[in-house]
């Protein structure tokens, strides 16, 4: 089976309440890192059509902060697939009242989808329809080579 990274692609949004703030009154980083999480979840869900493990996460890095009543848009796709995993990447802005959309936060997750055992179960294969999907691809692998690098350096 083969799939589009457009089939599993994830938009979500937030109104920044009360409890989404830190002391300073900014966007507190779990929550968003949870938002983060949850979308990649569902993008890596949509795709595998099975329950998925998050098994990584990659460069989270905040480029600004966010306010009460900010508009929080995380946009989740699928960059590179394996044989049991996935990667996502969740971009994350902030959106003024008039549609523009400031970049907040990128991060690349690793999720694994698993059958009813909790065992690694296979993923379809993914097309790449653009230039900018197949260059995506192409640095997922590298990422996963540096994944790999760190973990036999542990």
């Amino acid at each position: 089976m083969e799939k589009h990274v457009s089939d599993s692609i994830v938009e979500q949004i937030y109104q920044l309440r009360p409890e989404h703030l830190n002391g300073a009154g900014r966007l507190f980083g779990g929550t968003l890192m949870s938002w983060i999480d949850e979308v990649a979840g569902l993008v890596a869900i949509r795709h595998a059509q099975t329950n998925v493990l998050t098994a990584s996460v990659d460069h989270l890095e905040f480029l600004r902060g966010a306010q009460q009543n900010d508009l929080i848009v995380l946009v989740g796709r699928l960059t590179c697939v394996g044989n049991t995993s996935m990667e996502v990447r969740v971009d994350t802005y902030v959106e003024s009242y008039d549609g523009t959309r400031e970049p907040l936060n990128r991060a690349y997750l690793t999720l694994v989808s698993i059958d009813a055992e909790n065992r690694p179960k296979p993923v379809p294969r993914l097309l790449l329809d653009s230039e900018e999907e197949r260059a995506e691809w192409e640095a997922g692998k590298r990422r996963k080579e540096l994944r790999r690098q760190l973990q036999r350096e542990r």
